[in-house]
Parts: C-alpha cells; structure tokens; sequence
C-alpha cells in the first residue's frame, strides 16, 4: 500500500513558475514508476509526466513538454513536478499516482496507476 500526498499548488500568473512534490509513504516508493496527470474543469484527466524507479527515464505529455520537468528523491519517498512558463490552460487539479512495474508504454495511461494522490489545484491567471 502506498498513500500519496501532493503539495505546492496555488494561483500563479501567467508565465510564472510553480513546484508541485508528492510525497509517499511505504518502504516500497522507490519501486515505482511515479506520475503526474491533471483535469481541468469540463476535461477528462490528461496525462502530465513520469519517471522511472531509477529515475533514469522520464516521459512527458505533448502539452507540457520543455515547460515541465519531473524529478524524484527516493531517499525522501517523494516526486517533484516543476512548472515553468505556466499557461492559463494549465489549470486544472494535479494528481500524483504510483504505478508498479509498468513498461512505459503505459506510462501514459491512468488505468496502469495504482495509488492516487488527493490532488492539489494550480490555477494559471491571465
């Protein structure tokens, strides 16, 4: 059993940066393959950004690629996303999910994560 916590949303002009961390609990964190997907309002959830157990691979969804990175600490059980150059359609509920052993072409796919987090709200103003 993993559970996962996420902080860092809140409002943020358009342009600016923000960083969200998802922190887990369980011995086992290290084994998983971490995520970050998001909805926004009227949406269905969206695929963000993943890493590797090892943190070797990373995967990024189209919208967000050269903007967003995500990074991990196994040490401290807990996955980073920093957000940069943030957009208005960047706002949405972000949700930091585990999944176990997963080849990434799963990755992308919310029905392959096991452990989903609460989620926390960023909100781009324009």
């Amino acid at each position: 059993q993993v559970q996962l916590v996420e902080s860092g949303g809140g409002l943020v002009q358009a342009g600016g940066s923000l960083r969200l961390s998802c922190v887990g609990s369980g011995r086992t964190f290290s084994s998983y393959t971490m995520g970050w997907f998001r909805r926004a309002p009227g949406k269905e959830r969206e695929f963000v950004a993943a890493i590797s157990w090892s943190e070797i691979s990373t995967y990024y969804g189209d919208s967000v690629k050269g903007r967003f990175t995500i990074s991990r600490d196994n040490a401290k059980n807990t996955v980073h996303l920093q957000m940069n150059s943030l957009k208005p359609e960047d706002t949405a509920v972000y949700y930091c999910a585990a999944a176990k052993a997963k080849p990434m072409r799963r990755w992308a796919n919310q029905k392959y994560y096991d452990y989903w987090g609460q989620g926390t709200q960023v909100t781009v103003s324009s």
